[in-house]
């Protein structure tokens, strides 16, 4: 019989970055994935169930629903790729790695509607681009104290591991968000 094993668990207080993009000259990407939401919101009208508490969320891989969605996710990846070398110190190409979107879905907040407090692990990265943003809609808030305001045309790029919410909006706002991974890439 095998006998259990201990796995202790020791905290580290360590602090992970926020990249925060300027999209705003991306207008036909951002445009486009606009466009998408309400595509695919036409053909896939019930939201999908999650801790986005949205008057609509479209489901997880919308980017393989509706063809709009690419350019933005492209832009995304290539700024992630930047963002991974800035974290680890060496280009995802030079280890043979690539980064990929491997979720992505839009979601319309209106007043009231929040996100509760989570993470997107196993995800290397979560990302959120801000099409639409109110005065006065709620922030995303990193670590239960860190927010940052929504601006039209704004990406937001996180650690997958970092706990993040939304409190209950006073204004409406549109986003895309994905989720991003390395994948193995062997040469030829």
């Amino acid at each position: 019989m095998t006998e259990p094993i201990t796995v202790k668990t020791m905290p580290v207080d360590t602090q992970l970055p926020v990249f925060v993009c300027d999209l705003s000259s991306f207008t036909v990407p951002l445009q486009l994935a606009r466009q998408a939401i309400d595509e695919v919101r036409a053909t896939h009208p019930d939201s999908t169930p999650s801790n986005v508490q949205a008057t609509y969320m479209s489901p997880w891989q919308s980017h393989a629903l509706n063809p709009r969605f690419g350019p933005l996710c492209h832009s995304v990846v290539l700024i992630a790729q930047n963002c991974a070398r800035q974290i680890g110190g060496a280009r995802l190409a030079d280890l043979n790695m690539d980064m990929v979107v491997s979720d992505c879905w839009g979601a319309l907040y209106g007043p009231g509607d929040l996100a509760k407090p989570h993470n997107h692990f196993p995800a290397d990265f979560g990302a959120v681009v801000y099409l639409e943003a109110e005065p006065g809609c709620a922030p995303i808030v990193f670590g239960g104290r860190v927010p940052v305001q929504p601006v039209p045309g704004t990406l937001v790029l996180f650690p997958g591991i970092l706990t993040h919410e939304v409190p209950p909006t006073a204004g409406r706002r549109v986003v895309v968000a994905m989720n991003l991974h390395k994948k193995a890439m062997f040469p030829a």
